[in-house]
């Protein structure tokens, strides 16, 4: 996580302010600023949106306290081998492939005539489920894949 003092600094003003309000709801300007904040660190998006949308101070600052030791949020003990996380990715890879082939062989919506086209759907896939969840979390943690939501994932532009 991006361990920026001055960042984690403002971050633990505007917790101040929001604590402030007798509802942390009605405190729309620094929530909005606390969305900007988190957006430009390591966090799961999700979970960025998921707190903020919901004004849930105490995983606010549960998220302030991952950006502050960051040590804590490596590679948890029992995250998968680099050869299982591998294996994964090259199936995650190949049924992406056949996925998009699927979706460009068929015939689409511009007439009853026409032939495939290149996809322009979106690339994000529900992973094989010869793994586990948590090899393609570790996946997420290391940069290959990135979480898009409800159970799909999409490989990262490197």
């Amino acid at each position: 996580m991006t361990g920026d003092p001055i960042t984690i600094a403002k971050l633990d003003e505007l917790l101040t302010v929001i604590r402030g309000y007798d509802d942390p709801r009605r405190a729309g300007g620094e929530w909005k600023q606390v969305y900007r904040l988190l957006q430009k660190t390591d966090l799961p998006g999700v979970r960025v949106t998921h707190v903020v949308g919901m004004r849930d101070v105490v995983r606010l600052t549960d998220l302030i306290e991952q950006i502050r030791a960051p040590a804590s949020a490596s590679a948890p003990p029992d995250a998968p081998g680099a050869e299982t996380c591998r294996r994964a990715l090259r199936a995650f890879r190949k049924r992406r492939a056949l996925t998009r082939l699927d979706d460009e062989s068929r015939i689409n919506s511009h007439g009853p005539l026409s032939k495939g086209a290149d996809s322009h759907a979106a690339t994000a896939i529900v992973p094989p489920s010869n793994w586990p969840e948590s090899v393609w979390q570790e996946l997420v943690r290391k940069g290959k894949l990135r979480y898009i939501g409800h159970g799909c994932y999409d490989l990262t532009k490197q």
